[in-house]
């Protein structure tokens, strides 16, 4: 897993130069592709590790009407909520060469 609090992408919506994102496949389609397939990969590493962490505040009782506020899983929760999205991670790796892909239909 990267380290997600020294990322430098993006956390609100940025503009790419399309000739910049598509060359190295020459498809826009097929560039998009690639970087959805990681931003999945890394949303449920994201999402894995949030539920490891909130597991160690995890309380349980047979009564619905005892609510527990714990600062320390809030603390987390805000962490992971001011994340970079998943997007927008995969699209920096993909601009820095950080994905390996091929194409199975070429290499034939």
């Amino acid at each position: 897993m990267q380290d997600l609090k020294n990322t430098k992408a993006p956390v609100s919506t940025t503009t790419f130069n399309r000739n910049e994102f598509d060359g190295k496949t020459e498809n826009i389609y097929e560039a998009i592709s690639i970087t959805a397939k990681r931003a999945i990969q890394i949303n449920s590493e994201i999402k894995k590790e949030l539920l490891e962490k909130l597991e160690e505040f995890a309380t349980y009782s047979d009564s619905l009407e005892e609510v527990f506020e714990n600062k320390e899983q809030i603390e987390v929760s805000k962490f992971y909520e001011k994340l970079p999205k998943p997007h927008a991670l995969a699209v920096l790796e993909w601009l820095e060469d950080k994905i390996y892909y091929r194409n199975t239909e070429k290499d034939a």
